[in-house]
């Protein structure tokens, strides 16, 4: 798993479409500009036109260099993906399937990220996503009180995580099997507030936070 790199002051945030595509995608790849710019054939000033003003508009050419130095495609750098479920290209011909130990579930979705949570209703359950962080070892995420993820809470529940690359027909995935509750104490509340990486995507007054223990650990993943 590649360590995200924190944006720094003299590496100002992207604010067009493609450059944040391209700044995120380096990040993942622990890559700096300059290394992407030797890797693509370009100069780091043109890369940081690319990635800092939202009219830039390079040529295929550009793109596919770019695509190739970022191990990705065309289509994901541009956005054309933004509306398709991950998954969409071909099996790959030499593909390997592995199992992964529980210290390598921890570590692919330690931090945080987006994952799917399993809960159960009146009807059958019910798979949601939603936006987490990983604390002291625990699954937490904040929601609304009678809200569906809020049913997780004094239950046994699943919790996926995945990654899937269309570009090399590659990817992993975990599920987490653990008990979920409600975290009541101010005190833990306040400091989960504090260790969150990001307000809910959903937005909203989303005041409940709930904690799941992982117990169980399982997961795969498929190589070139």
């Amino acid at each position: 798993m590649t360590e995200q790199i924190p944006w720094t002051a003299a590496e100002p945030l992207p604010v067009g479409d493609l450059g944040r595509r391209l700044a995120l995608r380096r990040t993942r790849l622990g890559l700096s500009r300059e290394e992407t710019a030797a890797r693509a054939g370009m100069a780091p000033s043109y890369l940081r036109f690319l990635e800092e003003q939202p009219v830039a508009a390079p040529g295929i050419g550009a793109l596919m260099r770019l695509a190739g130095a970022l191990q990705t495609t065309v289509t994901e750098l541009t956005g054309g993906d933004a509306e398709r479920p991950p998954g969409p290209g071909r099996a790959a011909r030499h593909a390997e399937f592995s199992e992964l130990t529980a210290d390598q579930c921890r570590a692919l979705f330690s931090s945080h990220g987006v994952g799917h949570l399993a809960v159960p209703t009146a009807t059958g359950p019910v798979v949601v996503p939603v936006n987490y962080t990983v604390v002291d070892g625990a699954i937490v995420f904040r929601t609304a009180p009678g809200a569906t993820p809020a049913l997780a809470a004094g239950c046994q529940v699943a919790f996926e995580v995945d990654r899937v690359d269309d570009a090399f027909s590659s990817g992993w995935s975990v599920l987490v099997r653990g008990y979920a509750k409600a975290v009541t104490d101010l005190a833990e509340v306040r400091r989960l507030d504090e260790r969150a990486y990001s307000a809910p995507w959903a937005g909203g007054p989303r005041t409940l936070w709930i904690r799941i223990e992982p117990r169980v650990l399982s997961g795969r993943r498929i190589t070139v």
